[in-house]
C-alpha cells in the first residue's frame, strides 16, 4: 500500500497545481518545509508538522511565525502583498503575477494580506499569518470566503510603528484558527491594559482550547456604524446571516447605539505621524467611550466586514473598502471577519464580530458558535 503523503507534501502539491492561476506565493521553500516537518514530528512537538504560510518576505521573521515554527508547525512558503506602482492596498502580486481572488479572477482577493487568504481559500495551507493595520487581515478574508481574526492591539509586536497595525490569523474556519491562538497568545486571556508581550519561551506549552460560551451571545448590530454607505446586497447578505444567528439562539440582540465617528481623519493623522492632532484625540476618545458602552457586558458588535465587495483589478475607485474595519484598529479591540453568504455575482460577503480588548479567545469562541449556525464556508471551484 502506497503511503499517503504528509501534510507537507500535500501542501505543496496543491501549491505547485494552483498557484500557478491564483499568484499566491512569492516564494516556497520545500526542502525545508519537508525536513521542518520531520523534525516536528520526531521531537512531538505541539503542531506536529502543521503547514502554514506566512505574509510577505519578512513574514518569517515574525513575532507569530517564530511561535508556530517553536511549536512544531512549517512555514511552506511566504505569500503575496500589494506590490509597488500603487497607494491602495486591497491586492497583491505574486511571483508571476497579480493575485487573483480565487472565487472571480477578474476581482482583487483583497489584501494587504492577499496571498494569505488566496493560499488558505484555495486549501494550499491551513492557515497563514497576516498583520492587520486598517482591516488588511479582515478584508482579504471576507473577499476570499475564509475567518480572519485582528487581535488586541498591543498584545504583539506591531509592524508598524504608528500602532495601528497588529498580528492576525487567516484559517479556513475559526476552528482551524485556534491552534494560532493557543500557540502564539500562550492561551491566556489578556487584560485590555497589558504591555505588548516579551520574547516568549522557545517552544510555547500547549493550552486548553477556548471554552464554549453560553447562549445566546449578547450582541449589537449594525449595518454602517452610523456614517458608512454600504452596498444594499452586501448588507442583505449580512443581514441574513445575522437573522440565522437570532433564529438559532446563537445570538441575541441589544438594544444599543452603535453610531460611531467616522475614523478616516484620525487614522490618516495617526498612520502619518501626528497621533495628538486635536481632531484625531477628539475622534479616538469619542468612539472609545461609545465602544466601551457598546461592549459593555460582554456583548459583541456585528458589522459587514466591508461596505463593498471585491472590486477589479484596476482599483477599489472611490470606495473605502476599509469603512467598516479600520475603526477597531485605532481603538485597539480584536476583531474577525466570518464568511456570511456571497452576493448574486459569486462574491463571498464577511460578517465583522468585533469584542472587548484583550478578549480574544472569547472572540475566537464566539466565531466558533457562530459559523457552527452559519452556511459551512465553501472552497472555490479548482482552476
Amino acid at each position: 500500500m502506497t503511503p499517503m503523503p504528509s501534510a507537507v507534501a500535500r501542501a505543496m502539491e496543491r501549491i505547485d497545481r494552483l498557484d500557478p492561476a491564483l499568484h499566491a506565493f512569492i516564494e516556497v521553500w520545500p526542502d525545508e518545509a519537508l525536513a521542518r516537518e520531520r523534525e516536528a514530528v520526531a521531537r512531538r512537538l505541539p503542531l506536529g508538522g502543521l503547514p502554514f504560510a506566512v505574509k510577505g518576505p519578512s513574514g518569517i521573521r515574525s513575532f507569530a511565525a517564530r511561535r508556530l515554527i517553536a511549536a512544531g508547525g512549517v512555514p511552506v512558503g511566504a505569500t503575496s502583498v500589494p506590490g509597488p506602482g500603487t497607494h491602495w492596498q486591497t491586492w497583491g502580486r505574486g511571483a508571476h503575477g497579480r493575485t487573483v481572488n480565487p472565487w472571480r479572477a477578474d476581482r482583487t482577493p483583497g489584501g494587504s494580506s492577499a496571498g494569505s487568504a488566496v493560499a488558505v481559500a484555495a486549501g494550499m495551507v491551513e492557515l497563514a499569518t497576516g498583520s492587520d493595520g486598517a482591516g488588511s487581515v479582515r478584508i482579504p478574508a471576507a473577499w476570499c470566503g475564509v475567518f480572519g481574526l485582528k487581535t488586541t492591539n498591543g498584545l504583539l509586536p506591531s509592524p508598524d510603528r504608528s500602532g495601528l497595525a497588529s498580528a492576525g490569523v487567516l484559517a479556513r474556519s475559526a476552528a482551524a484558527a485556534e491552534p494560532y491562538l493557543r500557540q502564539v497568545l500562550d492561551g491566556h486571556e489578556t487584560p485590555a491594559t497589558a504591555p505588548p508581550l516579551k520574547m516568549p519561551a522557545p517552544v510555547p506549552v500547549p493550552a486548553r482550547r477556548a471554552l464554549p460560551l453560553p447562549l445566546p451571545l449578547p450582541a449589537v448590530y449594525s449595518e454602517d456604524l452610523g456614517f458608512a454607505d454600504v452596498d444594499p446586497e452586501v448588507a442583505a447578505v449580512v443581514g441574513r446571516a445575522v437573522d440565522r444567528l437570532v433564529a438559532a439562539g446563537t445570538v441575541r440582540l441589544v438594544e444599543r447605539d452603535a453610531r460611531l465617528l467616522d475614523p478616516v481623519g484620525a487614522w490618516t493623522a495617526v498612520r502619518g505621524g501626528a497621533p495628538d492632532d486635536p481632531e484625531a484625540v477628539r475622534v479616538r476618545r469619542t468612539n472609545d467611550e461609545r465602544l466601551a458602552a457598546l461592549l459593555a457586558g460582554g456583548a459583541l458588535l456585528l458589522t459587514p466586514a466591508t461596505p463593498n465587495r471585491p472590486h477589479g483589478h484596476e482599483g477599489p475607485g472611490d470606495f473605502y473598502s476599509t469603512a467598516l474595519t479600520w475603526a477597531f484598529n485605532l481603538s485597539g479591540h480584536p476583531a474577525a471577519s466570518l464568511p456570511a453568504g456571497f452576493t448574486g455575482d459569486g462574491c463571498p460577503v464577511g460578517l465583522q464580530l468585533v469584542a472587548a480588548r484583550g478578549a480574544d479567545l472569547r472572540l475566537l469562541a464566539a466565531a466558533r458558535a457562530v459559523e457552527d449556525v452559519l452556511p459551512a464556508a465553501r472552497r472555490p471551484p479548482a482552476r
